[in-house]
């Protein structure tokens, strides 16, 4: 059983980042829109020109909130890798939307070499090909449930070199469903002591939780899947203000000490070099 997380200082959060988590997603749709249609509302271009470059500012780049990282339990076990993660990059996944500014992607990495890598044939595998899928996934902290979203199908991967170029094209349909298309199925747990954590990517029908209900820190809460918008089965952690991803702004974790052996800075995992947890 790994360390209990150690307790953490008062995280202060400045009100400009989280203003633009709430407005983000509005400007960013009047934004597209006004580019789209606003020549028909007799718009010019230099309204909805800037305007449309400010939404997608705000989603992209502005908004990252600076504060002291949340202690908590790596959610896995055994050998994974870190795929992104804010140990090298932020905003982790490329953009401070959907919360997901300090985000962790996580896929199984076994020794001998089991995970399939990416390559022009097959063009795309079954989950259960991938050590990842259906691994138990674990609350990193304590809290109480108050999202689970358990509907979407797990799908083949996208693995091969011409999926991953037509995955922009996937993400950019899914995100038209909202967080949901993009986390695909997950639970979002609200923490003693502030906080939402959301958990994503899960296997359809694993989770074992229900809104209301406690769980503890170690606790086995679903298993990991291959649901929403990713290339592979894995597994999406990522901590946030509020617990609707929509308008949430994206806060920063780290594992606690003695809890996991590999490459790492300042708590968190390096993208592409295993860990042991």
């Amino acid at each position: 059983m790994p360390p209990a997380a150690p307790p953490d200082r008062a995280r202060r959060l400045s009100p400009l980042p989280i203003l633009l988590a709430r407005v983000r997603m509005p400007l960013m749709w009047a934004g597209t829109a006004a580019l789209a249609f606003g020549g028909f509302a007799g718009l010019s271009w230099w309204v909805r020109g800037p305007l449309f470059a400010l939404g997608l500012l705000v989603y992209l780049r502005l908004g990252r909130v600076r504060c002291e990282p949340r202690t908590v339990l790596p959610p896995v076990r055994g050998r994974w890798m870190a795929l992104t993660g804010p140990a090298d990059a932020v905003p982790s996944q490329g953009a401070h939307a959907y919360g997901q500014t300090y985000a962790l992607a996580l896929a199984a990495e076994p020794a001998d070499g089991s995970r399939p890598d990416v390559a022009w044939r097959p063009l795309s595998r079954p989950p259960e090909e991938f050590p990842a899928f259906g691994e138990p996934v674990h609350a990193p902290l304590a809290g109480t449930v108050v999202t689970v979203h358990q509907r979407a199908r797990d799908h083949r991967s996208r693995t091969s070199w011409p999926w991953l170029v037509a995955m922009v094209a996937e993400t950019a349909l899914r995100e038209l469903r909202g967080p949901a298309g993009l986390l695909g199925n997950h639970v979002v747990i609200e923490a003693d002591g502030g906080g939402y954590l959301l958990l994503g990517h899960l296997r359809r029908g694993s989770v074992a939780v229900a809104p209301g209900e406690r769980v503890a820190a170690g606790q086995h809460v679903a298993d990991c899947g291959s649901s929403g918008s990713c290339a592979e089965p894995q597994l999406r952690l990522q901590l946030m203000d509020h617990r609707r991803p929509l308008v949430a702004a994206g806060l920063p974790l780290r594992f606690a000490p003695g809890s996991f052996t590999g490459p790492h800075r300042d708590g968190v995992p390096r993208a592409w070099r295993p860990f042991t947890a």
